[in-house]
């Protein structure tokens, strides 16, 4: 027998402040249908004034542990991937831990940009099957919208707030592909690429910055990387592409997700899509891609799911789990 890490509960929140395409009109050169047609994004999430990434996060993982029955003080670790964090330290996690009123246990952030979730999800699994942790909250959780440049037409539309949250557990498995829970991970950075994606600010620099990307080379990038390391993971959990219910990639513009799904011959119809809903909510994209799929109906017990992302750094990666 082995150990896998089950996923037990699964909880998003989004602010309740709606930022429809059309807002953006007065403010850059762009429109609706300009917008939809490149991204596919509809709408997006901006958090409140005051409203901060660990206050979202703490929401998501309520509702993710109401799902599994369990209260905070049963969690051995609880892990935060964000960009944002409230402050520079101490971490949005421990924030998190203290608002759950988790006293026991160890709290950290980790830092992958769009690709933090499935990072996270990685080391909590590493956590369970060492036998460091046997309960394990997970959280995705960003506020892009206060480190957009407005007047960037290429990124600002882009970009939406929000959180998602999984609860995990150890179980025994045979080890083999028919297992429940985590199958396979694969993890992935080459600092070279550094200026696609990043933020022209920072404590070291002593400035706050914006975002800042080169779209049409991340693009490239994304749809060969985000393939490869799915097909990567997927052979590690001894599956195939035939095996797979459902795609949960990381939610940054449907065009990247359609061609990743072609690249992967998947059908579109075995995608959790919800670009449209909420915008690139980064290191939460995941998370609350695979809570709104499990609420949707989409997402059953059983089930292969495949999530990948990428982000800046570049980092990417991919994990497989049985639901």
């Amino acid at each position: 027998m082995v150990v896998r890490t089950v996923v037990r509960g699964v909880g998003h929140y989004l602010p309740e402040r709606v930022i429809p395409n059309s807002w953006f009109e007065d403010k850059v050169e762009t429109s609706d249908e300009w917008i939809k047609a490149r991204t596919g994004i509809e709408r997006r999430h901006f958090a409140a004034e005051g409203e901060t990434t660990s206050q979202m996060a703490t929401k998501a993982v309520q509702n993710a542990l109401k799902m599994a029955g369990w209260e905070a003080s049963e969690l051995d670790a609880l892990i935060v991937a964000t960009s944002t964090a409230d402050l520079t330290f101490p971490s949005a996690a421990t924030m998190v831990q203290a608002q759950l009123g988790m006293a026991g246990g160890f709290a950290f952030d980790i830092q992958a940009v769009c690709a933090g979730f499935v990072y996270a999800l990685a080391n909590a699994n590493a956590l369970v099957t060492s036998g460091q942790a046997k309960r394990v909250a997970v959280i995705g959780a960003e506020t892009f919208s206060r480190i957009l440049d407005m007047n960037d037409r290429g990124t600002c539309v882009l970009f939406g707030d929000g959180a998602g949250a999984l609860v995990l557990e150890a179980a025994e498995g045979s080890g083999g592909p028919e297992d429940q829970g985590i199958l396979a991970t694969d993890l992935n950075s080459d600092g070279r690429f550094k200026d696609l994606l990043y933020v022209d600010g920072g404590v070291s620099t002593q400035s706050t910055g914006h975002l800042r990307m080169q779209g049409k080379e991340i693009f490239r990038h994304a749809v060969e990387k985000l393939a490869a390391t799915a097909h990567t993971a997927i052979d590690k959990a001894g599956l195939n592409e035939g095996d797979i219910d459902w795609l949960v990639p990381h939610q940054a513009n449907l065009r990247i997700i359609s061609a990743t799904a072609k690249k992967m011959q998947l059908p579109m119809e075995k995608v959790v899509v919800t670009v449209q809903d909420h915008g690139n909510t980064s290191a939460a994209s995941i998370p609350l891609a695979l809570s709104v799929g499990v609420q949707n109906g989409q997402i059953q017990p059983g089930q292969v799911v495949v999530t990948e992302a990428i982000g800046g750094g570049l980092a990417w990666g991919s994990v497989v789990l049985r639901w």
